[in-house]
């Protein structure tokens, strides 16, 4: 047997002797024999805070699931329901209840005895060091003690159990105690959870998510278009920038950019009324898919600021399209195609009138040079972005936990799609002058699009970098994007909807073949003839056009159901999750989510369905992920080092 000298030196200053090298060998391997642990996939969140949180908070129905397992013959489902709300809102539930209940000890004590029970379950997957690393600090000992004490009738631990149950509620900790076993229970319910893109844009508030997905135990993050629409914004793009305020316009939603993030638009609105005063912008009126509360004075208001800022945002694409003929989107160009004088524009060779003619601050020999009054105001909204330290700090999170693909445990995840020709073969685009396809294109754009934030600054790489994140976000051979161009311009401008249509790229149709998936899983290193799956997010499942979100026999899993509110009347649902457990796959339907008040004061939960998608051969154990792949290295690792200190090779 060859040695590794200098590495197990290395791995002996943590296991000096046999002893301490065997009983690591021991734990690891009784661990691979453990159940696999719950995954779960969420994707297209889109800001909507409440909805993602109440799904975090229930593990798509698996709490009350184990709720039903644990006491189904012992409580009513009206106790089961106020059970599951206590974990998912411990502090606002326990409020009403202590209003409503006369002998609050008893009702204390009996809660705290169901409460353990349940998180018993859910931590029954876990070993007790991996337990110990997500318990609490304030009464973590005590849940230990407590999850592992033997409680039946008789046991020598029965009166130890019984009264440490009976302190914490005399001592006037019941309230602090249930709060820090609800958020275990609901940690404990999922192993790992995977976003596949789209936290930010369109509901109110990205940065709630990104607040809650910054303190979750163990969680990735697939990017999607509209994510590196933000993280070009955070670094600096002009254009970025300009996207990411046009559509919080768009969708009356400055909640996430004002108050979220601190940026500062009064530039942009003294900038607006100064300059379209007069003009109503009915093209730029708001959609208000949230329902927020604004007048009609603050609709035209906004308007404005719409109209403002997306013609800004027209020039600044247009500048970089210029820079970057490499990035074949000379389509999007559309402001030197005005005839200014008749109001129309000329596409393919017909002519629109336009619905709007009012363009005050287009210089129409050079029609995408920005006036020195909007260069004035990006450089201030620019300063803004930059210096937000909230926004800052989510984007740095985004690039630590995220990517543009992931495989993980023989799934394959992503947001968007693989760029593919008309005949199936892998279609080939320059990034950063080299041709690439299949994986190594998706590999070349996330090296590029870090070095759109994190490359020196002012320099050339820097620069390509940031025009490439806002290229991500909606360019031709954008795999986060997957159409041939968007007609955000059109859509304002011209009547005709034939100009509105934007063409999928030939992977939407040619993945619903088994073969294509299979071709993609082995472009990625996947073995398609094993338990193996394309988990994609990004285009929303139309289940009222009889669309299903399980295609090419199984092999792919579209779980955009349209959790954002913007989408939901046309998919007829409230979003897809899946989870991925021991026995295999299965998708949790949702119907909307109405309110936290609703679900605290009538213990209304999500209306959710699991359906079972694919049973995985045998019961997966630890052994069977990647993180036992790492396990059986390490093992080996250690009996080469015991081997070592037999045969006298280490001391």
């Amino acid at each position: 047997m060859e040695y590794n000298i200098e590495y197990l030196q290395l791995l002996k200053e943590r296991y000096p002797n046999i002893q301490l090298a065997c009983a690591e060998i021991i734990a690891l391997e009784s661990r691979m024999k453990l159940p696999k642990l719950t995954e779960h996939f969420m994707s297209d969140i889109h800001g909507e805070h409440e909805s993602f949180l109440h799904i975090l908070r229930n593990a798509s129905g698996v709490i009350k699931e184990k709720i039903d397992n644990v006491f189904e013959r012992t409580l009513s489902e009206k106790e089961r329901d106020t059970l599951s709300t206590i974990i998912y809102y411990p502090e606002r539930k326990l409020d009403l209840i202590k209003q409503e209940t006369d002998d609050i000890d008893d009702w204390y004590k009996i809660t705290l005895y169901r409460l353990i029970e349940v998180c018993r379950l859910v931590a029954s997957k876990y070993t007790r060091s991996d337990i110990r690393e997500l318990l609490p600090k304030t009464f973590g000992s005590i849940i230990d003690e407590l999850l592992h004490a033997d409680t039946d009738f008789g046991s020598d631990k029965e009166m130890y159990y019984a009264q440490s149950i009976l302190s914490i509620v005399e001592l006037g900790q019941a309230d602090a105690f249930i709060v820090e076993i609800a958020h275990l229970i609901q940690n404990l319910a999922i192993g790992r959870l995977h976003i596949i893109g789209d936290i930010f844009d369109r509901g109110p508030r990205a940065d709630i998510i990104l607040d809650r997905l910054l303190t979750y135990h163990n969680v990735d993050i697939q990017w999607g278009n509209h994510d590196v629409e933000w993280m070009g914004a955070a670094a600096g793009n002009l254009a970025c920038i300009a996207n990411v305020i046009a559509i919080s316009t768009k969708y009356c939603n400055f909640d996430c950019i004002e108050d979220g993030y601190g940026i500062n638009l009064r530039p942009l609105t003294v900038f607006a009324l100064e300059t379209y005063a007069d003009d109503p912008c009915t093209c730029f009126i708001p959609r208000n898919p949230n329902s927020v509360d604004i007048s009609k004075n603050d609709e035209e208001f906004w308007a404005k600021l719409h109209k403002a800022i997306s013609i800004i945002r027209f020039k600044l694409e247009g500048q970089i399209i210029l820079r970057h003929p490499e990035f074949l989107m000379e389509n999007h160009l559309m402001l030197d195609k005005i005839n200014y004088t008749e109001g129309t524009i000329t596409l393919d060779g017909k002519t629109h009138r336009l619905l709007d003619t009012n363009f005050p601050t287009v210089n129409t020999d050079n029609p995408y040079e920005l006036t020195p009054e909007e260069t004035e105001l990006m450089k201030s909204l620019r300063a803004s972005f930059m210096h937000s330290e909230k926004l800052q700090r989510h984007i740095r999170f985004m690039y630590s936990k995220g990517s543009m693909y992931l495989v993980c445990n023989n799934n394959l995840l992503y947001h968007g799609c693989i760029p593919m020709m008309p005949d199936g073969e892998f279609a080939e685009y320059t990034i950063d002058g080299k041709s690439v396809k299949g994986k190594a294109l998706l590999d070349r754009a996330e090296k590029t699009a870090r070095v759109g934030y994190f490359g020196k600054p002012d320099s050339a790489e820097k620069q390509y970098g940031e025009d490439f994140l806002w290229y991500l976000w909606c360019g031709i051979g954008s795999p986060v994007y997957g159409k041939n161009k968007m007609t955000s311009f059109e859509r304002y401008f011209i009547a005709d909807e034939d100009t509105w249509a934007e063409i999928k790229d030939p992977y939407y149709k040619l993945v619903g073949s088994t073969k294509t998936c299979e071709k993609i899983l082995s472009e990625f290193g996947v073995d398609p003839n094993t338990f193996s799956h394309i988990i994609n997010g990004h285009v929303p499942v139309m289940l009222k056009k009889g669309e299903s979100p399980v295609r090419a026999g199984g092999k792919l899993l579209v779980i955009d159901g349209g959790l954002s509110k913007a989408y939901q009347e046309q998919t007829g649902i409230a979003g897809y999750t899946l989870l991925f457990n021991s026995h295999g796959l299965l998708l949790s339907e949702h119907n909307s989510f109405d309110s936290v008040k609703d679900a605290v004061t009538k213990d209304i939960d999500i209306k959710s369905s699991l359906e079972v998608i694919d049973i995985a051969p045998t019961r997966l154990l630890i052994e069977d992920t990647d993180l036992g792949k790492q396990l059986h290295k390490k093992i080996n690792d250690l009996r080469a080092l015991v081997d070592a200190f037999r045969r006298g090779i280490v001391k």
